[in-house]
């Protein structure tokens, strides 16, 4: 059995009925040509031959209990297959509406905590040829990195390639049993805390090291409106109890307009994906005829500067970026954002991964377990208003069996007293935008995809004056 860690518990210790604690991805794909009326069903038996199942797909609460299962990892050795991978199809010919329908039903319902922490799901029935995937797994065993590294693994840079290993397989089929893995993975962690009594100390050191920055962000937040600080966010129609039914909508845009929007304003694509979040839920929130007087406050996740390998697991943390969406003007509320993440990278740069995962804690991550208490979402003031994330996806076109995938859009997590999450994959020439909802709270969530259109086309029109006589980018969305 292994330890789970203390960030990984606090995900399986905050699951309710009405918060589902996994995060997940769709995938579409256009069937190759020549392909038979009986193409995904065949894909669908030959991935149940790939039966010796990796480590981390595995792994399941050794109890299932929220305190003590939250404690250590159980090694299932009888994974079973059909259960975790299931095929499913729409009504031909399937639209999008009843995927992404069936996508948000499927995102609502729990991970059975007697068995590994994922489900696969192969969906056929769509129009045009097409078919999709829906994966989801724990968010205590990955996070969006983890996560969207494992899904590239599983495809192919070639339509012609044979099928790699499913995401679950394990990859070194001929290596030691996994029960001495096991064994090698408890003596691994015992080792490793006998070895790090010594750096103890030093950790300390760089705990009280940061307490400076936090007293001069916490000057700086109190004098300057562009560096946000927690519990500053205003109440909003966003920050209320949640319900466990979720909505689910997701769309692509050009990252080459983006990126056109970026240079013209000398921001990062990030600072732009903000400001498009900030320009949509600004038009949203007035079309409700409920704009809180104050900007909205984001969470970011940020992914820290450590080695990466594939006991998978959450090396991440979180910062926070004032939206300016009390500024009417897209350019300078794009500015504001743009200094509020500066400020941001600027308390961070220098700083170890230690003292990067403290000060998210201490700013972001750690005040939101005031969720937790009964009533205290929906009456005091938010620690922020909803988390927007951006992950790094493949850049290149890939394929699966043949199958050109067209879209990877991801599906992440609302948590109680933030009903929606914004959650962005780069992936080819596209930046794949998948929003989720509580479904009670957050009336006609799919709304926001058109806002989001709308406020980019604010960010390339009225240009500022180094883009004056400049016409701006043609490259339009594309729908899922």
């Amino acid at each position: 059995m292994m330890l789970i860690t203390p960030l990984d518990a606090a995900f399986l210790i905050s699951e309710t009925r009405e918060h589902p604690m996994h995060v997940g991805a769709l995938l579409l794909f256009e069937q190759p040509d020549g392909a038979g009326s009986d193409f995904v069903g065949d894909l669908y038996r030959r991935l149940l031959t790939w039966d010796r199942v990796g480590p981390l797909f595995r792994r399941r609460p050794a109890t299932p209990g929220p305190l003590i299962g939250a404690m250590r990892w159980y090694d299932d050795q009888d994974v079973d297959l059909d259960y975790h991978v299931r095929l499913s199809a729409l009504p031909r010919p399937g639209s999008t509406r009843e995927l992404l329908t069936l996508v948000s039903r499927l995102h609502g319902t729990l991970l059975d905590r007697h068995r590994p922490l994922w489900e696969f799901h192969l969906i056929e029935g769509l129009a045009d040829s097409r078919f999709a995937v829906y994966f989801k797994v724990h968010h205590a065993l990955v996070d969006g990195v983890n996560s969207t590294r494992q899904i590239s693994q599983m495809l192919s840079a070639e339509p012609t390639a044979p099928l790699p290993p499913p995401i679950w397989a394990e990859r070194n089929p001929a290596g030691s049993p996994s029960s001495i893995a096991v064994k090698r993975s408890i003596g691994r962690q015992l080792a490793n805390a006998v070895g790090e009594i010594p750096s103890v100390l030093h950790s300390i050191g760089e705990a009280v090291g940061l307490t400076p920055t936090l007293a001069r962000l916490l000057a700086d937040g109190l004098r300057r409106d562009d560096t946000a600080l927690p519990f500053q966010a205003p109440k909003s129609m966003l920050n209320v109890p949640l319900s466990g039914a979720r909505r689910y909508a997701a769309q692509s845009w050009s990252f080459q307009r983006m990126r056109a929007v970026g240079k013209a304003h000398g921001a990062t694509l990030n600072d732009v994906l903000l400001a498009m979040c900030s320009g949509a839920l600004r038009r949203y929130l007035l079309d409700a005829d409920a704009l809180p007087g104050e900007s909205l406050v984001a969470a970011i996740p940020v992914a820290l500067p450590v080695d990466r390998d594939t006991d998978g697991g959450n090396a991440v943390t979180m910062v926070l970026c004032s939206l300016a969406t009390d500024i009417d003007d897209p350019h300078e509320r794009l500015r504001r954002i743009h200094t509020s993440m500066l400020a941001a990278k600027n308390v961070m740069a220098g700083r170890s991964a230690l003292q990067i995962s403290l000060f998210g804690l201490a700013t972001a991550t750690g005040p939101t377990a005031a969720n937790l208490l009964p009533g205290f979402a929906g009456r005091a003031r938010p620690a922020f208003n909803l988390v927007i994330s951006n992950v790094p996806g493949p850049r290149s076109t890939l394929y699966w069996n043949g199958a050109r995938a067209v879209g990877w859009y991801p599906v992440s997590i609302p948590t109680e007293g933030n009903a929606v999450n914004i959650t962005v994959v780069s992936y080819a020439d596209n930046i794949e935008f998948g929003l989720i909802g509580c479904r009670r709270s957050i009336p006609h969530l799919q709304r926001l995809l058109d806002d989001l259109e709308h406020s980019l086309r604010e960010l390339e029109s009225a240009p500022p004056s180094s883009q004056q006589g400049r016409r701006p980018a043609t490259a339009t969305r594309r729908d899922v």
